[in-house]
C-alpha cells in the first residue's frame, strides 16, 4: 500500500457512468495499484507515480451540479491505497444524499485486517454503501456478471454487513 499522504492521485474521472454501479455515477479512477492482476481492465492505473493530483473541491462542485447523479464509484487502481485522501470526498458525497460504491482488488476481510494498522480504511468502508471486492482473475472471467469481471468477486452491501 502507498503512503498515507492526503493528496488524492487520480488516473481519471468519468462524470456520468452507467456501468460502475446502479444509476448514473461519477466514477473516480484512483492512480496506483499493488495487485497487477493479469488481464486488468485499467493497467494504466497501476503506477503509483502516474496520474495527476485531484482537485477535490472542483470534483464536489461538479457532483453537486449534476442532478442526474445517483452517487460516486471509487475505482482504480486501488482506492483503498488512498483512504485518507478519499475520506473527505466520500463524506461530502454522503452529505449530499448520494451513494458511494467502491471497487477493490482486496477482499473485504483483507481490508478489515489492513484497517487495524490504517484506520482510514475502516472509516472509508463505513462511508461506502457497497463494495465490489476481490482481485480480477482472468480464468474466472464472466461477461454476464453485474459490475464484476470475474466470478470470485463479490457485491457486498456494507450497511447490511456492518449491521450484523
Amino acid at each position: 500500500m502507498s503512503s498515507t499522504a492526503s493528496k488524492l492521485r487520480l488516473s481519471g474521472i468519468v462524470s456520468e457512468s452507467i456501468v460502475d454501479g446502479p444509476g448514473i455515477r461519477y466514477t473516480v479512477f484512483t492512480q496506483g495499484c499493488p495487485h497487477h492482476c493479469p488481464g486488468c481492465h485499467n493497467p494504466q492505473t497501476h503506477d503509483f507515480a502516474g496520474g495527476y493530483d485531484a482537485d477535490i473541491p472542483a470534483m464536489l462542485r461538479e457532483i453537486a451540479a449534476d442532478p442526474l447523479l445517483d452517487g460516486i464509484t471509487l475505482s482504480g487502481g486501488e482506492p483503498f491505497c488512498q483512504p485518507e485522501a478519499l475520506l473527505p470526498l466520500a463524506k461530502a458525497v454522503r452529505e449530499m444524499g448520494k451513494t458511494v460504491y467502491a471497487f477493490s482488488g482486496y477482499t473485504l476481510e483483507q481490508l478489515l485486517e489492513l484497517s487495524k494498522e490504517r484506520p482510514a480504511i475502516g472509516e472509508l468502508l463505513h462511508l461506502c454503501d457497497v463494495l465490489i471486492d476481490g482481485p480480477y482473475i482472468e480464468k474466472l472471467r464472466d461477461l454476464d456478471l453485474l459490475y464484476r469481471g470475474s466470478s470470485n468477486q463479490r457485491i457486498i452491501d456494507l450497511h447490511e454487513y456492518f449491521a450484523k
